[in-house]
């Protein structure tokens, strides 16, 4: 009797395991679905054009790419196309900072100077490496610089040579009073992970992350070598797309040269659930947020949804450069995964990224719409500013649930215009975005910006002023006031 009960059990646990397992597919298989529909339409509206990798308590449940990676050879994206990862190269720079820790080759409080003797003694003796990762140095950062991208971007570079010229300007705040993100400081932590180690940030990163992580697809994306399944960058027209401006790979560094696909970032989010590259010591520092929630090369904070009214703990991080941009989002409690590379320099990553982890946490998500953006681009193209903000105000009243009328898309287009040199038009559009979003603190921040450029000083001051109004925190804001508020 005793014999027949166990075996009973046994049949009722083994079922109850089968139908356990079976739901647990079923809804993985969902998800998949949803996720699908989800990049199908913003590829179709063209808001993605890259490789996708979502996975669900550690296991991938989706994959896939969509677009071109070469457009003029007709060259499909896959899990497995290269892409520039922008600023995601940063939490790949801070492992490396930290492994050198571990191994008493740097302090986190250490100066620049204790490692770099040639850097300027007056910062050099202030900054610690715990400020440059942190992004507290107040070191001005380079591509902040008036005329950097059209005037320097193209060239290359020594790391010494560049570290003397575009990284050891005059300091804007004292070290750890504020946070400004900054490229110079992980470009300064890219020449002392050389200096200490005697080798290329290259190398370094090579032997002591890649190959112990298994990231055959992962490298400093310089331009000479031949690089098999390499992604073209391309910048997004209001009819279509060109090729992305020239960057040399020497200038990111650090900062954001790497190359990498949606597979071998999997990799990279797995093993930093073990202690194979780090304690679990130093993995706790990795990720505890400072000021604006920077931690070390991470943004670690809460999803912008709850839930049953909890907080859901996110760690993420985005790129952009010439022609692309990235996003990684992991959820650590659940080891869920989201990791979209797009080769268009699409702005609504974030977006999407947020709707596809909604999808695995069963929260109500959206669906892309067309693009508000791309018609009132096309306008301008063909019949002036006037004529767009009048069709931008018409379709908002009769096609609201058509088009995608959220804050970023005005702004981004503005910022298209101004990179284009169309100054008047992108005042244009941001006075438009601050007249759909008088409260959003971003609308006024970057109509001040382009006041800025155009040499309308008065009218920046006013609206950098309204966006410190909305949003104190606004340190960009902060520090473009001093500047335009101090005599010459």
């Amino acid at each position: 009797m005793k014999k027949t009960l166990r075996i009973s059990i046994t049949l009722v646990l083994y079922a109850a395991t089968i139908l356990l397992v079976s739901q647990q597919a079923a809804l993985a298989q969902d998800h998949a679905a949803k996720i699908q529909e989800v990049l199908t339409l913003a590829h179709k509206y063209r808001q993605f054009n890259g490789s996708a990798l979502v996975a669900e308590n550690g296991k991938v449940i989706y994959k896939g790419g969509f677009g071109l990676a070469n457009m003029e050879w007709n060259i499909p994206n896959t899990p497995d196309t290269k892409f520039r990862l922008g600023s995601i190269t940063k939490q790949f720079t801070s492992m490396l900072t930290l492994q050198l820790v571990e191994q008493g080759k740097i302090k986190l409080d250490g100066k620049i100077s204790d490692y770099l003797p040639d850097y300027r003694k007056d910062i050099g003796e202030k900054v610690t490496v715990h400020h440059l990762l942190t992004h507290t140095s107040g070191i001005p950062s380079y591509t902040g610089q008036p005329g950097f991208f059209a005037n320097v971007s193209r060239n290359p570079y020594k790391v010494s040579d560049f570290v003397k010229q575009y990284t050891s300007g005059n300091l804007e705040f004292e070290p750890g009073t504020k946070y400004a993100y900054n490229n110079s400081g992980y470009f300064l932590l890219g020449a002392i992970i050389e200096r200490v180690t005697g080798k290329s940030y290259e190398q370094a990163l090579k032997e002591m992350i890649f190959d112990k992580v298994g990231m055959k697809d992962t490298g400093y994306d310089l331009h000479d070598p031949l690089l098999q399944k390499r992604a073209s960058g391309y910048a997004k027209t209001a009819t279509g797309y060109t090729n992305a401006p020239y960057l040399d790979m020497s200038i990111p560094y650090a900062a954001g040269s790497l190359y990498s696909t949606v597979e071998d970032l999997y990799l990279w989010d797995q093993v930093l659930y073990t202690d194979k590259l780090l304690t679990p010591q130093s993995k706790e520092l990795l990720y505890k947020p400072f000021l604006q929630d920077y931690a070390y090369g991470w943004i670690v904070t809460n999803a912008s949804f709850k839930v049953k009214e909890q907080s859901i703990p996110v760690i993420t991080h985005g790129g952009g450069i010439n022609g692309f941009t990235t996003t990684i989002v992991r959820f650590p409690n659940e080891k869920h995964l989201v990791v979209i590379l797009d080769n268009t320099g699409s702005p609504n990553l974030n977006r999407l990224g947020q709707n596809i982890a909604k999808i695995l946490y069963d929260q109500p998500y959206d669906l892309p719409k067309m693009s508000i953006a791309a018609v009132v681009e096309k306008t301008i193209s063909e019949k002036g500013p006037v004529a767009a903000v009048a069709e931008y105000r018409e379709l908002k009243a009769k096609q609201a649930a058509t088009y995608d009328f959220a804050e970023p898309e005005l702004n981004a287009l503005g910022y298209r215009l101004m990179a284009r040199g169309k100054m008047k038009e992108a005042i244009e559009i941001f006075k438009l975005n601050v007249e759909a979003y008088p409260k959003g603190f971003n609308t006024y921040d970057s109509l001040a910006e382009a006041y800025m450029n155009m040499n309308e000083r008065e009218l920046a001051i006013q609206n950098f002023k309204k966006s410190l109004e909305l949003n104190p925190k606004n340190t960009s804001a902060v520090e473009n006031l001093k500047k335009l508020e101090t005599p010459k």
